[in-house]
């Protein structure tokens, strides 16, 4: 099973110190704990495209490439790329330049995203928001294939056999559907035959569902299901011990979602353990091995990729739940999800 992690560059004050950590910081911290996970062997690090003030990147493909310049293994993705409001063809070529500076290493995870402010800001219509993504999410699948594509819809101009420049080094470009809840999202991984990425809170139960619409989806599309991936991800932290990880992480995730309409105070304690227990990855090394271990079991992902730095917490307190992640958590999963073995035939 692969391991990564994520972040959004949230820029939240802290709860404690009431101190807002400014974007340049954030984000050289971020190319720091990348080359962190590079080090330690995780296989996957992964930014979010936002338009707001209280986030600090808006184009994960320029820190992305930062991050390239300074690691040498892991996996360069996004969480999503908004791709409704974005031009997939620009989009592809950022990705395969990205792809060429990093020797193979870019992927996209493409979503509709939880906000709705790039709308407005790029001059899309929210009336069209299933139209946008369901006609650029086939697109820019058809341009990781093609060098020459030739496409016409209703959300850009047409393409006639244009040269699509640069090409990724990867042929193709791997490009995820990312997926927050929705049947009819992952119906449309399946139907396109695309790896799907499944955004969690808590457990995978609620998931279940999900993939079994993708696997049904591919099946009819006449996708082979051993061509198909499925990863998960969510919030994620790892503490020396249980209580304490639950409790020292308590405020900043309570904080972090106060842009919920219904939360505008904060998380409420007893929201927040009632998460803990239906799955939320929060706890000591084992206890997040077990959780990550559940979303393979149940899912039948090959893919796990927390967000390991929510609601602006302090840097030394990432760094710790970072390194316990590389050095105690992830060598227990791997263990756990390799395949067994067949007994050997006498």
């Amino acid at each position: 099973m692969e391991l990564g992690i994520y972040s959004f560059g949230d820029l939240a004050a802290d709860p404690h110190t009431g101190e807002v950590l400014g974007t340049r910081q954030r984000l050289a911290n971020l190319v720091r704990h990348a080359r962190t996970a590079d080090e330690a062997g995780i296989e996957v690090f992964a930014l979010g495209e936002h338009h707001r003030p209280d986030f600090g990147i808006s184009a994960p493909e320029v820190v992305l490439a930062a991050v390239a310049s300074v690691t040498e293994r892991i996996r360069l993705s996004s969480a999503v790329t908004v791709l409704s409001t974005q031009d997939p063809v620009r989009v592809y070529q950022q990705y395969a330049t990205l792809d060429q500076l990093s020797g193979g290493r870019a992927e996209i995870i493409a979503g509709r995203g939880a906000f709705t402010e790039s709308f407005p800001l790029f001059g899309h219509d929210l009336g069209r928001y299933e139209t946008l993504f369901d006609e650029k999410i086939r697109l820019l699948l058809q341009l990781a294939r093609e060098e020459r594509p030739v496409w016409s819809g209703t959300t850009r101009s047409p393409l006639n056999g244009e040269y699509v420049a640069p090409r990724a080094l990867q042929d193709p470009l791997p490009v995820w559907i990312g997926v927050g809840g929705t049947p009819a999202s992952s119906m449309r991984a399946g139907l396109l035959g695309a790896p799907l990425f499944l955004a969690l809170f808590t457990g995978p139960g609620h998931a279940r569902g999900l993939v079994d619409v993708y696997h049904r989806a591919a099946e009819q599309a006449g996708h082979p299901r051993e061509a198909l991936r499925v990863a998960s991800g969510g919030h994620m932290f790892v503490g020396r011990r249980s209580q304490d990880a639950k409790d020292a992480f308590f405020p900043y995730y309570s904080r972090y979602f106060r842009f919920h309409p219904n939360m505008r105070d904060g998380m409420p304690r007893a929201t927040y353990d009632a998460w803990l227990a239906d799955g939320l990855v929060v706890g000591s090394p084992q206890e997040v091995a077990d959780k990550i271990l559940r979303h393979h079991e149940v899912l039948g992902s090959t893919r796990y990729v927390g967000q390991f730095d929510v609601g602006s917490m302090p840097d030394g307190m990432v760094r710790e739940s970072l390194e316990l992640f590389a050095a105690e958590v992830a060598p227990v999963v791997r263990r756990e999800s390799r395949p067994a073995l067949a007994a050997p035939v006498n």
